[in-house]
């Protein structure tokens, strides 16, 4: 077991962090099953070593029957089968800290599977130890669910349970019940979940569902939100959960003391969490109240970057704008795809210029940084036919919406290898062939490949702590151009984006200015004084 209390490590390492996602199923698979494990992960960890991030971040491993892929947990504190053994996680830990790179892990603590010891206890009876675990309510007196909650997998958040005569809440599927976070030694568990996996080396957490935790106690229904307030940052356009406003459901504020005490287990190790806020009207707000005051979460992201919406100028100023009202003192995690959305080259129809432009300017924002695994190749969405899905929620809303398989294929490694040298064995998805000119060895081999351009875009926020670690200013926008100021112990960094297909004219503050970056396309100003940018070009410049 790897002790990692009380190390040496800076406290404040995860401060504008890049993290790399991994989505074990789909990485790398060590024995032919068809399934990514953490044998492959270990094989693999030199690759991303070779990215120049700071951090991985596992999705789950834990023991699961897999009905939601790994987020339905029936054992917090095991490795299922099918991902290998504790001993083969302890390896994850060594070679990656070996490597440099910290280990966050998917901690899914919301809900449980239904064939969790403790969920199966708890329905068994009105009277049991654990009776109280999960949220039970009666139902009303016409027989029908308790109230008009939604699940965002369809249908309603309650599930009639026969041997209790209740219903019981699942946020998800069927097969997902929400824990009782009013029930104090629910807490007392998930916190002892964490001391487990902080003692076996961890160095933090990737908290799902952060700002499910807690419901209203009184059960009151949710309003409903108007037609022009509906928007997809958390759910798919055809989804009815858009079409209420979830302030009982979840955000309860009960939430803010369980985080403070989930960070005081955190703090003797140096360890950080970041929290996913799903919220589609307040996920900015919630993100600043959860990282406010440097007692609760150090970071959290929300899904203004996840969403449809594409992030021009005027957009991501207005992001930028509405999280520093709703969060000062706050700290963001940014990410642009992930395992739940479709995969940003596709999502926003973005050309190989643009997609290096949007990498260098995630790298230059304030805030931590999440990039998903093969965001680096430029992978698009792959498209699926329906008898391949294996996600529920695709399936639950197919056609109008694809699900989340698109973004969960295989990744990609080499052209010659069998699937691509993924698996020797049938994948459990199948290989993508929109990724078959996208490999890891072939952009290696090709100095101009977005691969390159991603470890460059890394390095350039390394160099410069101000990128890291520094206070954003200045924030303006110049037609399509978005620009702003990063500043740290007197090192100032100005960045400028003309996020557009055209050529377009910036104008530089007064000061003495050093063009930067000239590896990730920068123009510098001209004779004029103007910086005339191409299409989807930056503009980096130092202040002597």
């Amino acid at each position: 077991m790897q002790q990692n209390l009380m190390t040496a490590t800076d406290p404040d390492w995860w401060r504008g962090a890049v993290i790399y996602q991994i989505y074990p199923r789909s990485f790398q698979d060590s024995n032919a099953d068809g399934i990514g494990d953490l044998l492959g992960i270990v094989e693999r960890l030199p690759y991303i070593a070779s990215l120049g991030v700071d951090a991985v971040w596992i999705s789950p491993f834990f023991t699961s029957p897999m009905k939601d892929f790994g987020y339905d947990v029936s054992d917090y504190c095991d490795v299922d089968p099918m991902f290998g053994s504790i001993a083969d996680f302890d390896a994850v830990i060594h070679t990656a800290h070996n490597l440099g790179i910290k280990v966050l892990i998917d901690l899914v603590l919301s809900h449980t599977s239904d064939q969790h010891p403790w969920f199966v206890e708890s329905r068994a009876s009105h009277d049991n130890p654990k009776a109280n675990w999960y949220v039970w309510a009666d139902a009303k007196p016409d027989g029908t669910p308790p109230n008009n909650w939604p699940s965002i997998f369809g249908g309603p958040a309650w599930q009639w349970d026969g041997g209790r005569m209740q219903y019981y809440l699942h946020n998800f599927l069927t097969s997902q019940p929400d824990l009782n976070f009013h029930e104090p030694q629910v807490q007392d568990a998930l916190l002892d979940v964490a001391r487990f996996w902080l003692d076996r080396g961890v160095d933090g957490f990737r908290l799902d569902t952060i700002n499910f935790y807690f419901h209203d106690a009184q059960f009151r229904d949710n309003p409903a939100l108007p037609p022009e307030e509906r928007n997809d940052y958390t759910a798919p356009t055809v989804n009815p959960y858009n079409w209420q406003n979830h302030i009982y459901s979840k955000n309860q504020p009960e939430n803010l003391e369980f985080l403070r005490r989930f960070r005081a287990v955190m703090e003797p190790y140096n360890a950080a969490a970041v929290g996913e806020v799903g919220d589609s009207q307040r996920g900015l707000q919630i993100l600043g109240e959860y990282t406010s005051n440097n007692d609760k979460m150090q970071m959290c992201y929300a899904f203004e970057f996840l969403a449809s919406a594409v992030p021009t100028a005027p957009r991501v100023k207005a992001v930028l704008d509405e999280l520093h009202e709703a969060a000062p003192d706050g700290w963001a995690c940014w990410a642009f795809s992930n395992h739940d959305v479709v995969r940003h080259i596709s999502r926003w129809s973005l050309s190989p210029s643009a997609a290096r432009c949007y990498a260098t300017l995630l790298m230059c924002l304030r805030g931590s940084v999440c990039l998903y695994q093969g965001e680096e190749l430029g992978l698009p969405e792959a498209e699926l036919r329906f008898e391949d899905l294996r996600d529920p929620y695709g399936i639950e809303f197919w056609p109008e919406f694809k699900g989340r398989d698109g973004c969960r294929t295989p990744i990609v490694w080499s052209p010659d290898l069998l699937n691509f040298g993924f698996s020797a064995g049938i994948p459990w998805l199948p290989m993508a062939r929109e990724h078959v000119s996208l490999t890891v060895s072939d952009q290696e081999r090709a100095p101009d490949a977005l691969l390159h351009h991603y470890r460059k875009a890394i390095a350039f926020r390394h160099a410069h702590r101000a990128l890291r670690a520094g206070d954003m200013t200045d924030l303006t926008v110049q037609g399509e151009v978005v620009s702003f100021v990063r500043e740290h112990e007197g090192e100032v960094v100005l960045c400028a984006f003309n996020l557009s297909h055209d050529p377009a004219e910036f104008t530089l503050p007064p000061g003495n200015w050093l063009t930067v970056g000239s590896e990730l396309n920068s123009s510098g100003p001209s004779e004029d004084g103007n910086v005339h940018l191409g299409p989807w070009q930056p503009c980096l410049v130092l202040k002597r």
